[in-house]
């Protein structure tokens, strides 16, 4: 009996073991350095409506660190709007397309609301859980400062993060289809 428990625990082992190495990439870590797979956001927009990271996929994404009390994320967003303007409906050579999915330390909906107005943020995708510092977007993504951003490939890698100013035109330029 002994020696049947035993096969049947090892057989047991093995499957777990198997599934493991079939339902996982190797080369793949979750995080928030270059050359990780970006974590998952799935957060509510002003709408209440929940907006994955993950349904973007397929694309170029920058996910965008900010808030509406934050000056230099303020002085900032007309470099991320110009980019988003020039970019969205570009042609890539390992992309379809470009959106921003920005992420907000706000605690006060109607600030929230009222500097993606302003600021003229007019891309799909603005998501908070209205927690500021205490956001669990910023604790996974390890935000200690803002703006702070990561750009993700279409597979949801990062591939570049810190894209301020003309740095952001410069990498997203870089993934252009040749004409």
């Amino acid at each position: 009996m002994k020696k049947v428990n035993v096969i049947l625990l090892l057989a047991a082992f093995s499957f777990i073991g198997m599934s493991f190495i079939l339902f996982t990439n190797p080369g793949e870590t979750v995080g928030t350095e270059i050359g990780n797979k970006a974590p998952e956001l799935k957060f509510k927009n002003p709408e209440g409506k929940e907006c994955s990271l993950s349904s973007l996929q397929g694309k170029l994404v920058l996910i965008d660190f900010w808030a509406s009390w934050c000056g230099p994320c303020r002085g900032e967003n007309p470099t991320v709007v110009a980019a988003y303007t020039k970019y969205h409906d570009a042609k890539f050579s390992d992309a379809k397309g470009f959106e921003i999915y920005s992420v907000s330390l706000d605690r006060d909906k109607g600030a929230w609301q009222n500097a993606i107005a302003a600021d003229k943020l007019i891309w799909p995708y603005h998501v908070s859980d209205l927690k500021s510092w205490q956001s669990e977007a910023g604790a996974l993504y390890g935000i200690n400062s803002i703006p702070m951003n990561f750009l993700v490939d279409k597979n949801g890698i990062i591939i570049a993060k810190g894209l301020r100013g003309p740095s952001l035109d410069a990498e997203l330029s870089k993934h252009l289809k040749e004409k």
